[in-house]
């Protein structure tokens, strides 16, 4: 069988960013660090690009946005994108898929560009062997974000034992099936009881903890690519 053609320049520009590479130009201001700005990743990949035929077109499959609030008293915009980037050969129009993530800051309106800008860095990083060194900027700047006062823990004392295991198995069980709408639903649940809430947490482990926090996020970026397609 043929090797498809996307394939074969996704490789070539692999080769000639191995022997051009990208420098790191720029520094962060807070930290001082420096790092590979979004425009340094396509001065180098267009050449590279144009040279072997290769398109690269974003599809975002979910976004969301939440408020914090920066150590100045402001409010901060923080964005998470999810993103598909089709990497499609002007040859024979076969294609592969890559997704990323995408998550950025912003006090005005440039949260979602930046969060863009990161996953297409990103995602130019990984397919194309690109070194990182512990880059992992968000456009040059670094927000100190105060942490939200989330009042006292709740009274677990009188939650009922049978309530927590039967929350605590959905979770599991939700997990198990990779089922994140599942989860998000038992999420939502709890949402209005946060004292058995804050019981089912205490019984679970930090490793499902994470993987149940994943679970979220993806389904409400799910649901809101659905939002989106109607």
């Amino acid at each position: 069988m043929a090797t498809l053609t996307v394939y074969q320049a996704i490789t070539a520009v692999l080769a000639d960013l191995g022997k051009e590479g990208i420098s790191k130009d720029r520094k962060n201001t807070q930290q001082g660090y420096q790092f590979r700005g979004i425009d340094d990743v396509y001065a180098a990949l267009n050449p590279a690009l144009a040279r072997h035929g290769l398109c690269i077109l974003p599809r975002v499959m979910g976004r969301t946005v939440t408020e914090q609030q920066s150590k100045s008293g402001g409010t901060l915009f923080y964005v998470v994108l999810d993103v598909e980037f089709d990497l499609v050969s002007s040859s024979d129009g076969s294609k592969h898929t890559v997704r990323a993530a995408g998550e950025a800051m912003d006090s005005g309106d440039k949260a979602t560009n930046k969060a863009m800008s990161a996953a297409y860095k990103y995602m130019a990083m990984q397919t194309f062997c690109i070194p990182t060194e512990g880059d992992n900027d968000a456009d040059a700047t670094t927000h100190q974000v105060v942490r939200r006062d989330l009042g006292p823990r709740p009274d677990v004392t009188d939650v009922d034992p049978v309530a927590v295991k039967k929350y605590a198995k959905a979770f599991r069980d939700g997990m198990a099936d990779r089922n994140d709408e599942a989860v998000l639903k038992v999420h939502d649940d709890l949402n209005a009881e946060p004292e058995v809430y804050t019981a089912v947490t205490d019984a679970l482990t930090p490793k499902e903890k994470d993987a149940i926090r994943d679970a979220i996020i993806r389904a409400r970026q799910a649901r809101a690519a659905v939002r989106q397609a109607f």
